[in-house]
């Protein structure tokens, strides 16, 4: 399973032929890969986001801590916890995929060529933090407090980020050290913050084992992700996972690049059993050779269908979970939702600014689609079947050659993974006949 790295969180059937997208559904890369990463939720229409964090802190959760620059001061109204279970619906329906084909018999291809919903709010807890004098000698204003949830939340404000960096350490927030430089820049724009950690008493009357998501609904001219705090107390590059509900079409980053995984390639048979290792070696692949600075897209799809669906899309309730805030009251039409899921991978060197998203009219439908086409395992028993003998061996090769400058391994190791097409090609006198040369 993956961690989470901070514990400052920035919000942080073979179908006929011609169809593109047809084939069976066997494999799928879900975020699981991918260590050091966070997923969010984020629904947004006009300038109103609803915004959801997955906290699956691993931990004692009396160290858990959340801190989230916010661009005004949020109501209890606008915060409550989702369901963890969203995550994992929308990251299965979304995955890069591994689909397969067959080919048929060569022989009868000769011939046939011939012819969001309601917010459950708990009360305000009764446990305040310091004193009002002390917050206000390090410039800090507590501007609200309430409990959500297994969470206690404060908003705070701040005037200079050494002051809030001490306010939160002696108020038992555990956060790491050079906290003070990341929170700063937020403070000079006049933003507000987020605080939350567990109520024990709260999270041990709720029986689960795990933190639920929580959801912040808003609104802002600015479509952006904070992700300078989430580097403070990293050990490496962070992955990022954000699916992108809109009822336009597909969103991108508008300050850095938004670049497409390679997609529709077919690779070999062998991936099935290893498709996680393959794809996690062709992002980082990717990811080097674009620099180091961009978004990867993995999806971009309407979501009132999928070819091949890795996992059935999400249901009108599970969008309203999800945040989707724009559907009609009629159940009976498709919903007008628009996904992107695209994955950053980032460090303090290569993201010197928060992420800025834009939305675009583009609904053209992308998926990270791999395709394994499985030879014909029958008897072949036609003289154009050597042919194909032949075909199938040269597109093992080209098979070969293509995951090799998909993830930058070997050719050579690739090629000794791949059982060589060798079957056996038995012609009858008839059919000799028929086909003979003039």
């Amino acid at each position: 399973m993956k961690k989470r790295a901070s514990l400052i969180l920035l919000i942080s059937i073979i179908g006929s032929i011609g169809l593109a997208f047809c084939g069976f559904y066997v494999g799928k890369a879900d975020s699981d890969l991918f260590n050091e990463s966070s997923e969010v939720i984020i629904a947004r229409d006009g300038n109103r986001t609803i915004l959801t964090m997955s906290n699956d802190y691993q931990g004692e959760m009396s160290e858990f801590a959340i801190v989230v620059p916010i661009p005004y001061v949020f109501s209890e109204e606008q915060i409550q916890v989702g369901d963890p279970l969203i995550f994992d619906k929308i990251d299965a329906y979304s995955a890069p995929r591994l689909v397969e084909y067959f080919d048929s018999d060569p022989c009868y291809v000769r011939d046939y060529e011939k012819r969001i919903p309601t917010m459950s709010v708990g009360g305000i807890n009764g446990a305040g933090p310091a004193g009002a004098a002390r917050a206000k000698s390090l410039g800090v204003t507590i501007e609200d407090k309430f409990t959500v949830g297994e969470y206690d939340i404060l908003i705070l404000g701040a005037e200079e980020s050494d002051g809030l960096e001490t306010w939160l350490i002696e108020n038992g927030y555990k956060i790491p050290e050079g906290a003070r430089e990341a929170l700063a820049p937020y403070i000079k724009m006049g933003m507000k913050f987020f605080v939350a950690k567990v109520n024990l008493d709260e999270f041990n009357k709720s029986g689960t084992n795990q933190l639920r998501p929580i959801m912040m609904a808003f609104e802002s001219n600015d479509f952006m992700l904070p992700i300078q705090l989430g580097m403070v107390n990293a050990n490496g590059p962070q992955d990022l996972i954000v699916y992108l509900l809109s009822p336009e079409g597909r969103v991108e980053l508008a300050n850095y690049r938004t670049v497409e995984m390679p997609s529709d390639v077919n690779v070999p048979e062998f991936v099935e059993n290893e498709f996680g290792d393959v794809y996690t070696a062709m992002f980082e692949h990717i990811y080097e050779r674009e620099g180091k600075n961009v978004a990867l897209l993995e999806y971009a799809w309407d979501m009132a269908w999928c070819d091949p669906c890795a996992a059935n899309p999400l249901t009108k309730e599970e969008l309203l979970q999800a945040g989707v805030f724009w559907l009609d009251s009629s159940f009976d039409n498709a919903p007008n939702v628009y996904l992107t899921r695209m994955h950053v991978r980032y460090t303090p060197e290569k993201f010197k600014e928060d992420l800025i998203f834009k939305s675009t009219q583009n609904r053209e439908n992308f998926q990270g689609r791999y395709v394994m086409q499985r030879p014909f395992k029958g008897e072949i028993t036609c003289d154009i079947g050597k042919d194909y003998v032949q075909r199938v061996r040269d597109r093992q090769e080209r098979e070969a050659r293509t995951l090799a400058n998909l993830t930058g391994w070997k050719y050579s190791d690739i090629w000794e993974k791949i059982e060589p097409f060798n079957p056996s090609v038995e012609i009858p006198n008839w059919w000799q006949r028929v086909f003979r040369k003039p």
